[in-house]
């Protein structure tokens, strides 16, 4: 055994996979929260008294405040230490939890969710940060992030699960309340349990105006897409958002070309590992998403499926995923990340292109339940790739940034990719016909995923020396 490896293996810490429990719960919960208000909606538009279709906002506002601030929570994790802002993010997303259960109008229900997703971008990131600082690059890792991946899609799953359960039996304020205790055990065992991330060296600077720029244009983009397909994505109140972002995103990069302590270093976007693994979580997140959308309006629209008994009906497909993802941390020690891409994005793309045959007359063992297993199993594993890819090779004290730009992808495609099919579902012909165009959507981007997982396979390793 070499002086470097004897080194790394003594310096682990022995607490290690209780810490990535931990991490998992907190991560479990910002997971299931993003989709738990979906089957409550009804009951909570007719207690809050929302207007037609205002009750939409109480699951875009988390999604906004989530997906608008996560570079900006990643960096934290960099600038002043990820233990510490995970453990403020917590304690945040308790007491937004606790204010939205106890919400009395609509209006303070949506401004508790904001808090809660804006406490939802510090915690991610923060605990990815912290993730890496306790597993050190290589095969433990590797499955850690597996096991981190698999638990976030089980976690979309079960928010589906519980939500119509809760609902039913407690009523709509307790998918919330189901977050405080948790809470309170991250926040009463994780200063011991969790160890603390390297700090960037130097001044502190927390950027404002890279900070105020990008957290505006990904909250237009991610507003114009919500929006797009109700409004039409030709329409000037979508064209004029998108434009809005893209002059902020502008503004942005001359903000930190000039900056001296910038939020987002441009020299991060030089690593290859981490452009292209952001693109896969780009794509993977747009079929996962476009796809998920389009089995819930099949199962509960043409299979007559309740909601809970779509929930138990697609948990094969989230139990796929998990063995997906505890699979690709082995696979990606031993074949590497590049080799285990194509197999996941193959998968991706073969379970796609399954459910975009599906029938009227289509069976759920025969037709829908093999369709949804090699679809999970291809997001498990590809997720785990590219988020690999994503964080490899990222200096210590920029992980909180690496994970905060990697969630941001994910968000950003998970957005578009329910926008796209939800888009492409509308049609003057049969609902299945729409399905299946929708279907067709997360089919293209799982395909276009699978062309650069290839591409990264025929491209030439860097050489172990300059790693």
């Amino acid at each position: 055994m070499s002086e470097q490896t004897t080194t790394a293996t003594t310096s682990l810490d022995p607490r290690r996979w209780r810490a990535l429990a931990l991490l998992c719960v907190a991560y479990f919960m910002i997971i299931v929260d993003s989709q738990i208000v979906v089957l409550a909606l009804p009951s909570i538009e007719a207690e809050l008294a929302f207007a037609r279709g205002g009750s939409q906002w109480v699951m875009s506002a988390y999604l906004l405040g989530f997906g608008g601030l996560l570079l900006f929570g990643g960096r934290t994790a960099d600038l002043l230490g990820g233990r510490r802002m995970f453990m403020v993010g917590t304690a945040l997303f308790l007491a937004a939890s606790v204010l939205c259960g106890f919400a009395w109008s609509g209006g303070v229900l949506i401004a508790a969710r904001v808090v809660q997703g804006v406490a939802a971008a510090i915690m991610a990131p923060t605990a990815m940060a912290v993730l890496m600082s306790t597993f050190p690059e290589g095969p433990e890792r590797n499955r850690a992030i597996g096991v981190w991946t698999g638990l976030g899609a089980f976690g979309a799953t079960a928010a589906l699960l519980v939500g119509g359960s809760v609902t039913e039996g407690l009523g709509w304020e307790w998918i919330f309340f189901i977050n405080v205790p948790p809470a309170g055990v991250v926040l009463l065992v994780g200063p011991r349990l969790l160890r603390e991330t390297p700090i960037r060296p130097g001044r502190r600077s927390f950027d404002p105006l890279g900070a105020v720029t990008v957290t505006g244009a990904l909250v237009l983009l991610a507003y114009a897409v919500v929006e797009a397909p109700t409004i039409g994505w030709g329409a000037p109140r979508t064209l004029g958002l998108v434009a809005g972002a893209l002059l902020l995103f502008a503004l942005f990069v001359v903000a930190e070309r000039k900056a001296g302590a910038p939020l987002v270093p441009l020299r991060v976007f030089r690593l290859g590992s981490l452009v292209s693994g952001n693109v896969m979580t780009l794509l993977v997140a747009m079929t996962i998403y476009g796809g998920a959308l389009m089995m819930s309006v099949y199962a509960q629209q043409v299979l007559g499926y309740s909601a809970v008994l779509f929930g138990l009906s697609t948990a094969v497909y989230a139990v796929a995923s998990v063995v997906g993802s505890n699979l690709a941390g082995p696979l990606t020690t031993r074949f590497g990340y590049r080799k285990v891409a194509v197999l996941g994005a193959l998968a991706l793309t073969i379970g796609a292109w399954l459910l975009s045959r599906l029938t009227e007359q289509g069976g759920y063992w025969t037709d829908f339940l093999p369709a949804m297993v090699v679809f999970g199993y291809g997001i498990g594993t590809t997720v785990v790739a590219a988020a690999i890819a994503a964080l490899a090779g990222v200096p210590s004290d920029e992980s909180g940034l690496a994970s905060g730009i990697n969630n941001s992808v994910f968000q950003i495609g998970a957005a578009f990719g329910i926008a796209v099919s939800g888009t492409l579902s509308i049609t003057d012909g049969r609902l299945v016909d729409g399905i299946r165009a929708g279907f067709t959507g997360a089919f293209v981007s799982a395909a276009v995923c699978l062309v650069i997982a290839l591409a990264l396979v025929t491209r030439r390793a860097p050489s172990r020396g300059g790693r």
